[in-house]
């Protein structure tokens, strides 16, 4: 299995001033989002979904549509980590990332690709810029996730809500909470279950990519992935979450032969296009919390 490290000047959050050395910690944190999502799609097997090794359920993306989105969308995170700092408010969040979307339409052709990694490291990543401002307490998850949930989630609740999304789609549908909920409630779910499985990975595996598979099953394995209510209704979530905890009750990627059978599950999810993107967000999410948490 190959390990990703991220190649980065790194430069450490520090007081707000001088200017030039706050501006060069909220590019940092804007280029640690668009490598999250890198290595979300570098990881390989994720259950249905897109990576350098295939398409997984999908028929109008791949891996070189991922990649041209991240390109797009880097520059938009360094804008909304400036946007936290300056103290923005949820209305001018959004209008960035709405640009943000329209930004990964063009580079796309129109596909979506990143719509709930905009929305949910976007608020991460102003979250991260407000925390360099007030500088009491790093950029620990807990931080972050508690500012996303304090500044933010009652507005993030008020709306609007989008009409042509899946996750919208399901919360008319089914009365899933979807990623509206998970980031006003301040991403439990990444704090709770990705970050621990994260650790848990890597002391399993000793390896980077191994640790972010053992992250993404239990994450699939815990939430309401709107996105496989969307494909497969509530049989479809029930079965992949069934599929995820069994994965992980034989020991994730601790087993000998846990690739071969997450491969297994990969090609179950495909036959049937299921595709858990919402967990596909969160676990992009879970790597940007422990990278920042972590420290340049």
């Amino acid at each position: 299995m190959r390990a990703h490290p991220l190649r980065l000047t790194t430069v450490t959050p520090g007081p707000p001033g001088p200017a030039p050395v706050r501006e060069a910690a909220i590019a940092w944190i804007g280029e640690v989002a668009a490598q999250a999502l890198t290595d979300e799609l570098e990881t390989w097997p994720k259950p249905g979904l897109v990576s350098l090794v295939d398409a997984g359920s999908h028929d109008n993306m791949d891996a070189g549509t991922f990649r041209r989105s991240i390109t797009a969308l880097r520059p938009f995170y360094v804008e909304l980590a400036r946007a936290g700092a300056a103290g923005a408010g949820m209305d001018a969040l959004r209008r960035t990332g709405l640009r943000a979307e329209a930004a990964m339409l063009a580079a796309t052709g129109g596909v979506n690709t990143h719509r709930g990694a905009i929305f949910a490291l976007g608020l991460l990543c102003a979250a991260a810029g407000a925390a360099l401002v007030e500088c009491t307490a790093g950029l620990t998850a807990a931080r972050l996730t508690s500012m996303v949930r304090d500044r933010w989630g009652a507005a993030i609740l008020r709306g609007p809500i989008p009409l042509n999304s899946h996750g919208s789609a399901a919360l008319r549908r089914f009365g899933a909470g979807g990623a509206r909920a998970e980031a006003a409630n301040g991403f439990p779910h990444a704090v709770r279950v990705g970050l621990p499985a994260l650790h848990a990975g890597r002391s399993l595996s000793g390896n980077e990519e191994a640790a972010r598979v053992h992250a993404f099953f239990a994450l699939l394995a815990a939430m309401e992935d709107t996105n496989l209510l969307h494909r497969g209704g509530t049989e479809g979530l029930g079965d992949a979450r069934e599929a995820a905890r069994d994965f992980l009750l034989v020991g994730g990627v601790g087993l000998t032969n846990w690739l071969a059978h997450a491969v297994a599950v990969h090609h179950r999810f495909v036959a049937r296009r299921l595709s858990p993107g919402g967990s596909a967000d969160l676990l992009a999410a879970t790597i940007f919390l422990d990278r920042l948490g972590s420290g340049p």
